[in-house]
């Protein structure tokens, strides 16, 4: 049971991570890894959600009618994303203005909702708490490196606790192009590529 526990854990830290191999949940990956604060603030809640829902909906998997089974993992959803704002409102708000739409949006993050079909309706409460754990902490790391590339080539800092810190120095000309949408693009493709090699 442990083992299967920690191969759930961490199968979203490498085997199935969210943006690199289930190419899940994008939308937050490209508009928010502008600085590594957004990423991890975005991460951090979207774990929150992951972690809530997938207790609620293994808890109540054989009470929750099949045909049903989306609109209670909707609304589920959409309890843990109310909270996860109204949280971030009244301890983190110049984080919560800086994401902006995109908290809301968890609702219908595609890997919120497939953890919830895919694994929590369908297994107990400890390995889905595991699950949602583990794929939320890869999802963190993940928009965390990407917005850490983007920061560092796109602005020569690194923005960490509300604290920029310079990079490179007075000389360094910043790629802007690295902090615009293309550049999320580009460097999404890059860190796949690199990824894959790794595999190879």
């Amino acid at each position: 049971m442990a083992k299967s526990i920690t191969q759930e854990f961490t199968k979203g830290l490498w085997a199935e991570i969210p943006p690199f191999r289930l190419v899940l949940g994008l939308c937050p990956v490209l508009a928010v890894t502008t600085k590594v604060e957004n990423g991890i603030g975005m991460g951090l809640a979207t774990t929150f959600v992951l972690v809530g829902s997938n207790i609620l909906v293994s808890m109540l998997r054989n009470v929750i009618p099949t045909k049903v089974r989306i609109a209670c993992f909707i609304t589920i959803i959409a309890t843990f994303v109310t909270l996860v704002e109204l949280l971030m409102q009244a301890y983190t708000y110049s984080l919560f203005l800086q994401l902006g739409i995109f908290i809301p949006l968890i609702v219908v993050n595609c890997i919120v909702l497939g953890r919830a079909e895919a694994f929590a309706f369908k297994n107990p409460l400890l390995p889905s708490i595991a699950d949602g754990l583990g794929m939320g902490v890869g999802f963190t790391l993940s928009l965390a490196a990407i917005a850490a590339v983007r920061e560092a080539l796109g602005a020569g800092t690194l923005t960490v606790l509300g604290n920029s810190y310079s990079l490179f120095g007075d000389a360094f000309l910043p790629f802007a192009f690295m902090v615009q949408a293309p550049g999320a693009f580009v460097c999404l493709g890059l860190m796949l590529c690199i990824m894959n090699m790794l595999e190879k």
